[in-house]
């Protein structure tokens, strides 16, 4: 089966079995490896992606959903709300194995797309799904009042 979507700006079609996970067409088929598998249940936030600018799990996201879609990775988010993040990850050394990192900056991102200015519990909603082995929640939390900050000023 043909699927058309647009990837990171970029219109793509690949023929694969409708049932192949999204997560296996962008790394296999599309060689982009940004987005990594960490549990195959979407239950630890790895493999999050933007699916028509919302935070989804392409682990379990079957292809034939993403038909006419528009996917946003690691590779291609962008904006003032990435920047943001991206700048305070570096500016307080969120990572520290950073395998966890792709899907965590993924889920920020979107949160700040969607509230300007998060609370704790937001920030604790919004990333609940993302699971770090290294334990850097409280870091993460701060990097997104940070960016939440850089995105006022």
């Amino acid at each position: 089966m043909t699927i058309n979507f647009t990837v990171n700006g970029e219109d793509r079609s690949v023929d694969v079995d409708p049932d192949t996970p999204l997560l296996w067409v962008l790394r296999d088929e599309l060689k982009m490896t940004g987005t990594k598998f960490g549990c195959g249940i979407a239950q630890c936030g790895a493999c999050t992606v933007h699916l028509d600018g919302m935070p989804r799990r392409s682990c379990v996201t079957p292809i034939s959903m993403v038909d006419g879609s528009d996917v946003t990775t690691i590779e291609g988010v962008s904006g003032p709300e990435a920047e943001a993040v991206q700048a305070a990850w570096t500016a307080i050394d969120v990572p520290q194995c950073g395998y966890c990192q792709s899907g965590q900056i993924m889920s920020a991102t979107a949160l700040l797309q969607m509230v300007t200015n998060p609370t704790d519990e937001d920030i604790d909603n919004a990333m609940a799904g993302n699971i770090c082995r290294c334990a850097t929640y409280v870091r993460i939390r701060q990097a997104i009042h940070d960016a939440a900050k850089t995105l006022e000023g």
